[in-house]
């Protein structure tokens, strides 16, 4: 029997939600709830602190640096491997607990619990204003009511808990540089992407009228290898896709074309990821919920990749991070976090190789950590994780490394390489004119 913190056995709302809360349980952020909705309070056995602000930047820390380790002189509490697995299991999610079995030498390096994840003050602000005034619309295929911060920081049901990993705050606007691995039989590939993100729903100032269905705008252009330099992608994500889908443009340097792609949402799978990576997997989950039951099983106490600063190192080389089957378990820290439970179970009409979808959601940032992964049959057949770190700066708590395992064909795909490049600027100035089919073809 796992045990369990603050269990709330809730279920999906069948129709339109009422998620709003009262100005007394709205009250609560701040006080006995973090700003964001997370328990204030550490657990009772001590091994969860209390959060107190999230963590600070180290001393010598300038934004533009690969972010130092606030936590390097932390101790090893313990290490889960397959040795003692049948100890730790219940405090784990079953794709990893897979993971290890499969793996002999995979292990968990398990590490002191730190509460590090912040925002900024307007982002709590603006949470705290939300939990009044949003509602699910369209049977939960949409909001209204939000705009910036968490919007259902109290959920009440699945679907409220997604739309805050949906929409938790990443920045404003950011320039990176990065590089993601799909490795097939052992052997990683590396494509290097040129990547620029302008984010509508959290900015500084953003109404609901003037967000005009828009959540964001993305592109990419491959930089490496130079048999696929110069490809590039545009995407305008929608934050109502029922109500207005996604839209995507590719261009190939080929014939220097720009075509609009005729779908890249759901299952449609990602270009050059060998088929391992579906377009909803970006962000460990995104776009639509339309075509999944949403059900809250509240929250537990789960060991779960955080504070991951060790992998996001500058100067390591791809291969020291990226393994033949895994990535290298001495880059990666565990710790035990409250996390809440959400499954996903595919509606009858849609078909999606993952009929199934067990999400372990942050309480402190909404950030999902983990993803148990099952097919129509019901059979575990892949995890995913999302390596986190705050990034001062912002401040934010975001992935820096996410990967998928394929736990029946032994492969998996990583993103997020950035050890050897540029450190993110969370500062560039960008517009939504940046983001037309035409400026991608300027951009070529």
């Amino acid at each position: 029997m796992h045990r369990k913190i603050g269990v709330l056995l809730l279920t999906a709302l069948a129709a339109q939600a009422q998620a709003k809360v009262d100005g007394t349980q709205a009250a609560r952020l701040g006080a006995d709830l973090t700003p964001l909705g997370a328990e204030m309070a550490g657990n009772a056995a001590g091994s969860i602190p209390a959060w107190t602000g999230g963590v600070q930047p180290p001393a010598g820390y300038e934004p533009g640096m690969h972010h130092p380790d606030p936590f390097a002189s932390d101790a090893l509490l313990y290490r889960v491997d397959k040795s003692n697995l049948a100890q730790h299991a219940d405090y784990l999610p079953d794709g990893l607990r897979a993971l290890i079995e499969t793996h002999p030498d995979f292990y968990l390096r398990v590490f002191p619990t730190r509460r590090s994840a912040a925002a900024p003050q307007r982002i709590y602000d603006e949470t705290r204003k939300n939990a009044e005034t949003t509602e699910l619309i369209a049977n939960g295929n949409g909001i209204q009511g939000a705009v910036g911060g968490i919007p259902f920081p109290l959920p009440q049901n699945g679907l409220e808990a997604i739309w805050n990993h949906i929409l938790h705050y990443k920045g404003e606007q950011t320039h990176m540089v990065n590089s993601q691995a799909v490795v097939v039989g052992g052997k990683p590939n590396y494509i290097k992407r040129d990547r620029h993100i302008f984010y509508v729903y959290n900015r500084e100032g953003m109404t609901v009228a003037d967000m005009d269905n828009t959540l964001l705008y993305y592109k990419y252009k491959v930089t490496e290898p130079a048999k696929l330099s110069g490809t590039a992608l545009l995407l305008e994500d929608t934050l109502d896709q029922v109500l207005s889908v996604r839209k995507a443009w590719r261009y190939s340097p080929d014939d220097r074309r720009v075509r609009r792609l005729p779908s890249l949402a759901y299952d449609s799978l990602q270009p050059d990821t060998s088929g391992l990576a579906t377009a909803d997997v970006v962000d460990v989950y995104n776009g639509a919920p339309d075509r999944y039951e949403w059900t809250l099983h509240g929250k537990r106490e789960m060991l779960v990749p955080y504070n991951s600063y060790a992998v996001h190192q500058e100067g390591l080389s791809n291969d020291t991070i990226v393994g033949a089957r895994t990535l290298n378990p001495e880059l990666l820290r565990y710790e035990l976090h409250r996390v809440w439970i959400v499954d996903a179970m595919l509606r009858p009409s849609f078909s999606h190789p993952y009929h199934k979808r067990r999400f372990y959601i942050d309480e402190d940032s909404w950030q999902v950590l983990a993803v148990d992964l099952y097919n129509e049959d019901g059979e575990l057949i892949g995890v995913q994780e999302s390596h986190p770190i705050s990034y001062y700066e912002v401040p934010m708590f975001n992935s820096t490394l996410e990967t998928l395992y394929d736990l029946e064909g032994g492969n998996y795909f990583v993103d997020g390489l950035d050890n050897n490049d540029p450190m993110y600027d969370f500062s560039v100035e960008l517009s939504p004119r940046d983001f037309s089919p035409q400026a991608l073809r300027r951009g070529n």
